[in-house]
């Protein structure tokens, strides 16, 4: 009798521990640690380094996370299936400078605003593409499902916008003369520029991206995430977090005002809201 109680009672410590395993893994809000689908090069926002997933966004969540009490495992993907991974489960958040757009907000729900920017056409020496008239029939590439991808093919006609997955693939024909135009966010495309100073490339039209703030993305009925990142953003705020690491990736870019120490912040209005 002893021992079949023996046997049953590590039977059931067993299956409590394989339990607490279970609930403390995997995907979820209620989970420990979440899955964060992210870039892998695209500095100085989201870029790998030394295999290890950092940048102004990513630490920034790293940040986040410490303070609301979860942790992130950063999984590299394409921008082009990362809101919907986010919104099928796949992810639990997308850190990757995505922009709050309408359209976007039909898939998933933003966190509240970190960053504000401006879109880039990276040129040519002397190609001479300053405004948007100049762009109109030029092989433009851009990542697909980007922002750049909008602007490229919704506001530059007769544009042959030419779609990648990354950012790296898209320098990579700029540089061997295929492409007109590298459509990017600024600071990315002054980061290849700085890292590239033999090839005779230069920032041509650029337009300011003002009224669509760089958000983590979550799933719509995430509430209890959303609510989290937006707290713990709040606080860094506040505390002047943001400022400090956003300083130690741009070198020559001043922040929003709204996200300086002190600040408002860049509040977004998710779809129903």
């Amino acid at each position: 009798m002893r021992s079949t109680l023996s046997t049953i009672a590590a039977v059931l410590t067993a299956g409590a521990l394989t339990l607490t395993l279970a609930a403390c893994g995997g995907s979820g809000a209620g989970s420990t640690t979440l899955r964060v689908g992210t870039l892998s090069d695209a500095p100085p926002s989201i870029y790998l380094e030394n295999g290890r997933f950092t940048g102004y966004d990513n630490e920034l969540l790293r940040d986040i996370a410490k303070r609301e009490g979860f942790e992130v495992e950063f999984v590299g993907t394409e921008f082009s299936g990362l809101l919907a991974g986010v919104a099928n489960g796949k992810f639990d958040i997308g850190s990757s400078t995505i922009s709050s757009t309408e359209a976007r907000k039909k898939t998933v729900a933003f966190s509240n605003g970190y960053n504000t920017g401006f879109t880039t056409v990276v040129t040519a020496k002397g190609a001479n593409l300053k405004d948007v008239a100049a762009l109109s029939g030029k092989r433009l590439g851009v990542v697909q499902g980007s922002v750049q991808d909008e602007f490229a093919g919704g506001k530059v006609a007769g544009a042959q916008v030419v779609r990648f997955p990354d950012y790296n693939a898209g320098f990579a024909q700029l540089k061997n003369g295929t492409l007109d135009g590298w459509v990017v966010p600024q600071d990315i495309g002054q980061k290849y520029l700085d890292q590239n100073p033999g090839v005779p490339l230069e920032l041509g039209y650029t337009v300011e991206d003002k009224d669509t703030p760089s958000a983590f993305a979550v799933a719509k009925k995430n509430a209890d995430l959303l609510n989290k990142l937006n707290d713990g953003l709040a606080k860094a705020v506040a505390d002047g977090t943001v400022a400090r690491i956003y300083a130690q990736f741009y070198k020559n870019t001043p922040l929003s005002k709204e996200l300086q120490q002190g600040g408002p912040g860049l509040p977004v209005k998710n779809a129903g809201a």
